[in-house]
């Protein structure tokens, strides 16, 4: 792998793969659940690549037979003290909102490869994704309620999104675990595929990404996430705003030119 952050508390490591960066959560004894650590690792990685002009997609994946169990919040508790009031509301919004927040706003497609357990942030991670891509056995499991606690990390923004109130509901206050074809029928996920199939179908997923007009892509999903609170008019408003920026790449310049030459177009990112 490139960059790896070493800790006792998990690995996050990055790779390029042309002008796909490909993020790797490493804890295989906890399921790679979150530590604060890997949160910032993790946060740094996706700052850093909403500012590289070379990236054209990012992708996120856990290592082994699991994508992410959460965060960690026995480890996270385990050091003796009582904290000050306000400790959650004070840290959080800094590390592992943020990620959400990143993976769900930066001008890049991110997509997730989802295997084993996506529990809790791990669940949400993979949600505020562009395309999550699951093994059909995958479980996704958002179990605050059943550890006595409220949901967070964009559970309850996310889920009536994707899937409704009532699905949203089930999930939420009941605890029920859905597996990755389940995830699929409902639309909470892209796709949902074989284990055997996941790889090369994540592949080609993110080679049809990084091949696209990446600054329409970038501004095409920020308008989809700016309707999400908009009038129409207020969203068609701002259609214009990013026309305006999109037509003004190489890339606009070499659909039309493909589109006059009747042949494929061959997008540069820029």
């Amino acid at each position: 792998m490139g960059d790896e952050a070493q800790s006792a508390d998990g690995v996050v490591s990055t790779s390029r793969d042309g002008t796909v960066l490909h993020i790797a959560l490493d804890r295989a004894g906890r399921r790679n659940a979150l530590s604060h650590s890997m949160i910032d690792t993790l946060n740094a990685a996706l700052v850093s690549a909403a500012s590289d002009d070379s990236l054209r997609a990012v992708h996120v994946q856990g290592a082994g037979s699991d994508f992410c169990a959460g965060v960690d919040w026995v480890g996270s508790n385990s050091a003796g003290g009582r904290p000050r009031t306000g400790d959650l509301v004070r840290r959080i919004p800094h590390s592992a909102h943020r990620v959400i927040e990143l993976v769900h706003t930066v001008a890049l497609p991110v997509v997730c490869t989802v295997r084993g357990w996506a529990a809790g942030m791990g669940c949400n991670l993979a949600l505020a994704a562009d395309f999550t891509v699951a093994a059909s056995d995958a479980v996704f499991w958002e179990p605050f309620l059943a550890r006595g606690f409220t949901p967070d990390s964009g559970s309850t923004w996310l889920l009536p999104r994707l899937v409704g109130m009532a699905r949203a509901k089930e999930m939420l206050l009941l605890g029920e675990k859905i597996d990755g074809t389940t995830a699929a029928q409902w639309g909470l996920i892209h796709r949902s595929v074989d284990e055997a199939d996941l790889d090369n179908t994540v592949s080609t997923l993110l080679d049809r990404l990084a091949s696209g007009p990446t600054v329409a892509i970038g501004l095409a999903k920020q308008a989809i996430n700016h309707s999400q609170h908009a009038t129409l008019n207020q969203a068609m408003m701002q259609e214009l705003f990013n026309l305006e920026l999109s037509c003004r790449t190489l890339d606009f310049k070499e659909g039309l030119a493909a589109f006059r030459e009747r042949r494929s177009p061959d997008f540069t990112g820029r």
